[in-house]
């Protein structure tokens, strides 16, 4: 269990990050120590997505949860848990066209695997009473009804989701929409996921997992590659950020603050393109960008930095280089997705998110996760209006939510409009300590059992979980 101590220190490092404006694009921490060394040593792997066995109008995977030894640090192997022994790999799916994906479990620890993103009935949601145990398989039915949007796989089993995910059990999975496929954006070998993630890894390949180790983490893995070197090519490419890291929150900058165009969140494309020149990806996010790469020349070389790091941590994340001219038919349109108003709320929820130094434990509305207990009951079809309080102004300390089974709007942050960066559909929304944010929601399909829970694995493994009910 982490300490009061390290509470203390992840809070005022991720309250910072945090904090961190657009304007502070000047500064590169760690930026001599970095000088003093080549850190892009290893090229990127593009993962190629699963293979499926189409059945009856369904697209069927298997999805082998196993430790594997695996090529990181080059020169060594590393003992990591993975889907079918591959680190960050890919599964591509239709608006329309349901999956089934068969889980088998060959996991010392049982594994509950969820769609983060996903609208999909109760049994396949990852519930923790669903988890499956060594030896054990189970299958799961995703319909991919919703529009497209960028989502990943990982474990929510009661004790081990933490570690899991953290020693590498996490998948993305690509919604395509046909709606989207229209689109002029950047398409096929264009079209990238970058999932982002931080770790400890010895130089002889040891994979360290450590649940208060939080703050040590250097190594930044990129499709489970350190710090990658990506060959471009001078044009337009659509990059899909995904963070699965268990708390690191990471703030990016392309070059020298050179702008980039923001697309798309958790839920998919935004309602319009939005100018930036910084990113903030917090645990469990996606985003996603365009970046036009045709303004630099052949041959230049364009780091993609964090602008936070803890002590004694570079910024660098990875580097593109450009190596090649490419005909480039791709444009962004000034409208990609409108977003309907949900409309005026007829029930309102409080969430306040604390930290206990009595007890150790993070805590929804005073209480902590109880598997036998309902937190409250969701009518489909109501447009319900959620305060999330972040009570911990003491100890500095950010928290997120992220409800399942649906994905939610924006109202407010303390008070104000939310940027257009949040103005899509989302389903993790972070809070800074002693703010709120609001958002309205809207349940639709499914009845039964649902979780909610903050997104930094580690308040959820210390207590920072619920579950709701849906009911007609």
């Amino acid at each position: 269990m982490l300490n009061r101590r390290s509470l203390l220190k992840a809070g005022t490092a991720a309250g910072v990050l945090a904090a961190v404006p657009a304007g502070l694009l000047g500064a590169r921490p760690g930026r001599a120590a970095a000088a003093a060394r080549d850190p892009f040593a290893v090229p990127l792997r593009i993962p190629r997505p699963q293979r499926a066995l189409r059945m009856g109008g369904y697209d069927v995977y298997r999805l082998t949860t196993r430790e594997s030894d695996v090529s990181i640090v080059p020169g060594a192997t590393s003992r990591v848990r993975t889907f079918n022994g591959q680190l960050s790999p890919l599964i591509r799916a239709q608006r329309g066209r349901p999956v089934l994906i068969e889980q088998v479990n060959e996991l010392p620890e049982p594994f509950s695997m969820h769609l983060h993103g996903g609208h999909v009935p109760h049994h396949s949601d990852g519930h923790p009473n669903n988890e499956v145990e060594p030896g054990g398989r189970r299958l799961f039915h995703y319909p991919n009804t919703q529009a497209g949007s960028t989502m990943w796989v990982h474990d929510h089993s009661h004790d081990t989701h933490a570690e899991n995910i953290y020693m590498g059990t996490a998948a993305t999975y690509l919604l395509t929409d046909p709606e989207e496929d229209e689109l002029p954006l950047p398409k096929g070998q264009y079209d990238v996921v970058l999932q982002m993630r931080d770790a400890k890894v010895e130089d002889d390949g040891t994979f360290v997992w450590d649940p208060n180790g939080f703050n040590d983490r250097p190594v930044f893995l990129v499709n489970g590659v350190p710090t990658p070197y990506f060959e471009v090519a001078a044009r337009k490419y659509r990059l899909r950020l995904v963070n699965t890291s268990n708390e690191r929150a990471f703030v990016l900058r392309l070059g020298e603050g050179d702008e980039f165009t923001h697309i798309a969140t958790d839920g998919g494309l935004l309602p319009a393109p939005v100018p930036s020149r910084v990113l903030q990806l917090w645990p469990a996010e996606r985003q996603e960008i365009v970046v036009d790469f045709s303004r630099y020349p052949v041959g230049s070389k364009v780091e993609l930095q964090t602008m936070v790091t803890y002590p004694g941590e570079t910024p660098e994340v990875m580097r593109f280089d450009v190596v090649r001219e490419a005909e480039d038919p791709s444009s962004v349109p000034e409208v990609l997705r409108p977003v309907e108003d949900l409309g005026t709320p007829t029930v309102e929820r409080m969430f306040e998110m604390s930290f206990s130094p009595e007890t150790g434990q993070h805590l929804i509305n005073g209480k902590p996760f109880d598997v036998n207990r309902v937190d409250f009951r969701s009518r489909l079809g109501d447009v319900e209006l959620w305060t999330i309080r972040n009570k911990d102004a003491e100890f500095g300390i950010p928290h997120s939510l992220h409800p399942h089974l649906a994905h939610f709007q924006v109202v407010d942050r303390n008070g104000q409009p939310p940027g257009p960066s949040e103005a899509g559909w989302k389903d993790t929304v972070t809070v800074r300590a002693g703010e709120e944010a609001r958002i309205k929601i809207q349940f639709t399909d499914y009845t039964g059992l649902f979780m909610f829970h903050c997104h930094l694995m580690g308040h959820l493994t210390m207590g920072m979980m619920g579950q709701m009910e849906m009911v007609r």
